[in-house]
């Protein structure tokens, strides 16, 4: 008995000291408010995550992995390219690409001399006749084969579209408004247009026109596949124009702003007719053989300058004499 008493008291008095070291370590005992602390825990909270940013793992690359690449299967090597973000190599090397115009005109349509004017009665008359009926017949094909992919494509309406996307495309190159100017020129017609009037200053203006334009020519292509299907348009002009072109000097080297001329053309509109969003764009002008050379421009040079050439300078002095050389040498 003496024992377990002994052994009571001793349990007493060491929960007592123990009670009493946590009361004085962990004011929270005192209140009676259970609290879970750490004794890991740091006294200044505010700068917990810069303290944590202070140490950061990094992981080094192994400089041996080339030599020990071969020794991997290839689940290990597809689970360590996955791991890099690194595509497994291809065999093959594709690009995707897009054809959203061709690099030339199908089957141009050739303007008859003298603009048709000839009469059906004379041999050139006839035979151009027959040229007409032979090209309206593939034409009408053509026509019939954009009218599955537009529904209201018409020759007469469209001639009177293409004028409007010809004005615009004009004056967009007059303002340098290139972005405009891509939306109704194609990727052949735009440098053609803007390569010799970067450093220039362009007046254009579109007066009238003389006659109605005409559809004369149509015809349809198609590249790659069957279903990749392109659309050329021609359309004649005959409209009234002024244009003057200055140089970056300002002065005038082509053409004039007060003086309107007579302008007769063949328009070559392209579509891609297999895109939903295509677009009637200009992607050629047809210039017949039979049409006289138009006017230079007129250039500015730097005048050169003159090389004067100097003459020679006689020598005026006198040969002295044996016995004045010998004076002087004395």
């Amino acid at each position: 008995m003496s024992s377990l008493s002994q052994f009571t008291c001793f349990r007493t008095l060491l929960a007592s000291s123990l009670k009493t070291a946590y009361q004085r370590n962990m004011p929270t005992m005192n209140a009676g408010i259970q609290v879970r602390e750490r004794h890991t825990k740091h006294w200044a909270p505010a700068f917990k995550k810069l303290r944590r940013l202070k140490v950061q793992k990094v992981k080094l690359p192994n400089f041996r992995e080339e030599d020990t690449i071969s020794e991997l299967t290839p689940d290990q090597i597809r689970s360590r390219m996955k791991e890099q973000g690194i595509l497994p190599p291809r065999s093959w090397m594709e690009r995707p690409i897009t054809i959203s115009a061709t690099g030339a005109v199908f089957e141009p349509y050739i303007p008859p001399e003298g603009d048709g004017k000839l009469s059906s009665l004379t041999l050139g008359g006839a035979k151009q006749s027959m040229e007409f009926l032979s090209k309206k017949s593939k034409s009408m094909l053509a026509v019939r084969k954009i009218r599955s992919f537009e529904d209201n494509f018409s020759p007469s309406t469209f001639a009177e579209e293409a004028q409007d996307i010809y004005i615009k495309a004009h004056k967009a190159l007059v303002e340098k408004d290139y972005d405009t100017l891509h939306q109704c020129v194609t990727e052949l017609c735009f440098p053609l247009m803007t390569e010799d009037l970067k450093m220039c200053t362009t007046r254009w203006q579109f007066l009238k026109s003389l006659e109605p334009p005409r559809v004369v020519h149509a015809r349809c292509t198609d590249i790659i596949n069957k279903e990749n299907i392109f659309s050329q348009v021609t359309v004649r002009f005959h409209t009234q124009q002024t244009l003057a072109v200055y140089d970056r000097f300002g002065r005038l080297i082509y053409g004039s702003e007060v003086v309107a001329k007579d302008v007769v053309e063949y328009v070559v509109f392209e579509k891609h007719l297999a895109n939903s969003y295509g677009l009637w764009r200009i992607h050629e002008k047809i210039i017949p053989d039979w049409m006289p050379a138009r006017e230079p421009g007129r250039k500015t040079y730097v005048q050169q300058k003159p090389v004067v050439e100097s003459e020679p300078v006689a020598d005026t002095a006198v040969p002295a004499t044996p016995t004045e050389q010998s004076a002087a040498v004395a």
